[in-house]
């Protein structure tokens, strides 16, 4: 989840400056086979170098797969990050939801042109003119109900208080519309609440229990979960750390701990780099939707890097297709070639102010095939 859009190239700069009295030894890679690209694992390393706590990442070219871990797993201890730790995804869950979104329009049971007051009447101001499409491509013009909820640190105020999606609607409902449905893009966390809600009313269950049966368990993603009410990261982890100034010093405050209900639909997914490597390979080679509703998906149309739940990368070696996302400490961006045969699952905790070349280099180095 993020407060507002971040495009690709910047939400691929949301690493940090770390002093170097904070700054964690690199740990070496993990399982690589057939490693013929030494050269990722300085990347990782420069990401914790300059300013992220732990950096883990997994790199997949065709049948070769890396992955590695840079940094520690707490700021204030020589434990290392783990290359198979998990960490909360954010806003890459928002691909998750678009899939189930366009899996019950190829049932039949949905349509992209749908509007909101025919599904949830009475949900959103303007709900006749707001389609299920203007929900996935964030052109509906409903406001963001993330705003107010963190304090001025960036620490989310009631962390373990629990939010149903209708409270998170309202907030967002007390605002002024940003723009007509469907004449410009623009961001909001609230879309993909909406379409949580969306989900449960066409199925009868839970978002959380139709991502669980439809893609979870067919592609065995058992490391991945939506937690529910639970604050916890379960197994081993990264802890997520925020800067505060207390006393006139800053302090780094662990923010890894908190009620995920308040990223919902949009937001709440826990994951590894191995579970989104593998779901967005599915996703793109066809495992999860048929050709047609995948092209849908993977067109911006006119909201420049942004599909039907998947962003669009713009790289030297041509377009990639994924998702970041930034919640609450983590920030994880995960990205494929449009064939899903090469990859990159990266997943951050930045802590202070210097950010982005690293990040990028390592995006391109997975993604863009060395020169021959």
């Amino acid at each position: 989840m993020k407060p507002r859009h971040i495009h690709t190239a910047v939400a691929l700069c949301m690493i940090v400056s770390m002093p170097a009295a904070l700054a964690a030894p690199a740990v070496a890679a993990v399982e690589p086979r057939h490693n013929s690209r030494p050269g990722l694992q300085k990347l990782l390393d420069r990401i914790v170098a300059g300013g992220a706590v732990a950096a883990i990442a997994e790199v997949r070219d065709g049948s070769t797969t890396w992955r590695g871990a840079s940094g520690r797993a707490r700021i204030d201890r020589p434990q290392p990050a783990r290359a198979d730790g998990r960490f909360r995804a954010g806003s890459v869950t928002k691909s998750f939801t678009a899939t189930v979104v366009l899996q019950l329009v190829g049932e039949g049971k949905l349509e992209l042109s749908d509007s909101v007051e025919q599904w949830l009447p009475g949900l959103v101001g303007q709900g006749g003119t707001i389609t299920v499409r203007n929900l996935l491509q964030h052109t509906s013009g409903i406001p963001e109900y993330a705003t107010g909820l963190f304090d001025e640190d960036g620490v989310l105020k009631d962390r373990y208080r629990t939010w149903t999606a209708r409270e998170l609607v309202e907030r967002a409902e007390e605002h002024p519309h940003e723009f007509p449905a469907g004449t410009r893009f623009g961001y909001s966390n609230t879309n993909y609440i909406v379409l949580g809600m969306l989900i449960e009313r066409v199925t009868g269950r839970p978002y959380a229990s139709e991502i669980r049966e439809r893609i979870l368990r067919p592609l065995g993603l058992g490391h991945t979960l939506l937690p529910g009410t639970s604050p916890e990261v379960p197994g081993a982890h990264p802890h997520a750390y925020v800067r505060v100034v207390e006393g006139g010093e800053v302090v780094p405050v662990d923010v890894t701990r908190f009620n995920a209900t308040v990223a919902g639909a949009a937001g709440s997914i826990i994951s590894t780099t191995a579970d989104l490597n593998r779901f967005y390979r599915a996703l793109l080679g066809g495992e999860l939707l048929g050709p047609a509703l995948l092209k849908e998906m993977k067109d911006p149309g006119g909201a420049m890097e942004y599909g039907l739940g998947l962003e669009v990368a713009s790289l030297p070696c041509g377009v990639a297709y994924g998702h970041g996302g930034g919640t609450n400490g983590y920030s994880t961006v995960a990205f494929s070639s449009p064939d899903g045969t090469r990859q990159l699952a990266l997943s951050m905790t930045p802590y202070s102010d210097d950010r982005k070349r690293a990040a990028m280099a390592l995006l391109t180095s997975a993604l863009c095939p060395p020169q021959r």
